[in-house]
C-alpha cells in the first residue's frame, strides 16, 4: 500500500470517526475514499466496517466511563437491530455491483438533506417517554434500521438518533451513546457475512479503522460540536464528486491512479 494511500485513508478515518459519533452519515467519506482509490463498491461497503467496529468500540466505551450509556435500554434496541443487520448483509454480498454503486449514489444525495438541516437542532429528549417501557414498535423499527445498517450503513446514525431520541424520548447526548452501542452489537455480524463472502480488504480496513479510532475518542470526549460545520462542507463536496464519478460525469479512481503513477513512478 502506498504511503499516500495510508494518509488519505487515516485522514478519512479520523473525519468518518469524528462525523459518526456526534451524529451520523461519516461513512460518506471513507466509502467515497475507498471507491476513489480502487475498491469495487461491494468490497468498500464491506471494508469499511472495520473502521466502523474500532471506532464504536472506542466511543462507546468512552461514553460508558462517562456515565452517560443506557446499558440496559441499550440492549434490548440492539437486539432487533442485530437481526435486522444480518438481513442487509446477506443483501449486499449478493446484490449486482452496478446497482450497489447506484444505490450508495442515490443515498450520498438524499444525505445531503440530513446533513444541512442538523436534526440535533431540532429532536429532544423527553423524560416522559424515556420512562415508558419500550414496545414491539420500537422492536420493529430498530429491526428495520438494522436491516439498512447491515445493507449499507452510510446514514444510519442519523435514523437511529432520530429513533431514539423521538421513539424512546433520550436527549441527544444519551441517544449518542446508545446509538454507537447498537452500531457496536450489530457491526462483528455483519463483518462474519462479508468474511464469508471474501469481501474485506484488510490492508485498507485496518489502516481507515486508525483514523476511526482517533476521531472518535476525540468527538467522545467534546461537550459541543465545535467545528461540524467545517466538515459538514468536506461531506458535502465529497458527496458531489462521488456521486459524478458514480453516475460516470468523471472518473476520480483514474486521476488517483494517474497521481500514485506520477508519485511511484
Amino acid at each position: 500500500m502506498d504511503w499516500i494511500e495510508i494518509i488519505i485513508l487515516v485522514v478519512a478515518g479520523v473525519l468518518v470517526g469524528f462525523i459518526n459519533t456526534l451524529a451520523g452519515g461519516g461513512s460518506i467519506v471513507s466509502l467515497s475514499v475507498l471507491m476513489m482509490l480502487g475498491l469495487p463498491a461491494p468490497i468498500a461497503n464491506a471494508t469499511n466496517r472495520i473502521g466502523i467496529l474500532f471506532q464504536t468500540l472506542t466511543a462507546t466505551t468512552s461514553f460508558r466511563q462517562q456515565k452517560v450509556l443506557d446499558l440496559k435500554k441499550a440492549g434490548k434496541l440492539a437486539f432487533p437491530a442485530i437481526l435486522g443487520s444480518l438481513a442487509g448483509a446477506w443483501i449486499a454480498v449478493d446484490i449486482n455491483e452496478e446497482i450497489l454503486e447506484k444505490a450508495i449514489g442515490v443515498i450520498m444525495l438524499f444525505m445531503l438533506v440530513f446533513i444541512f438541516y442538523k436534526p440535533q437542532k431540532y429532536i429532544y429528549g423527553r423524560k416522559d417517554v424515556q420512562e415508558k417501557p419500550l414496545t414491539w414498535i420500537h422492536f420493529v423499527i430498530f429491526f428495520f434500521i438494522g436491516i439498512y445498517g447491515g445493507f449499507i450503513h452510510m446514514g444510519v446514525g442519523y435514523f437511529l438518533l432520530a429513533a431514539i431520541v423521538v421513539g424512546a424520548g433520550f436527549d441527544l447526548v444519551k441517544a449518542n451513546a446508545i446509538k454507537v452501542f447498537i452500531v457496536l452489537a450489530y457491526i462483528p455480524f455483519t463483518i462474519f457475512v462479508f468474511i464469508g463472502f471474501d469481501q474485506i480488504n484488510w490492508g485498507y480496513g485496518l489502516t481507515l479503522a486508525v483514523g476511526n479510532f482517533v476521531g472518535a475518542f476525540v468527538a467522545s470526549r467534546l461537550a459541543v460540536t465545535k467545528g461540524v460545520d467545517f466538515v459538514k462542507w468536506v461531506i458535502v463536496i465529497v458527496i458531489l464528486t462521488t456521486a459524478a464519478d458514480m453516475f460516470g460525469l468523471f472518473d476520480f479512481k483514474e486521476m488517483i491512479s494517474t497521481l500514485l503513477t506520477i508519485k511511484n513512478p
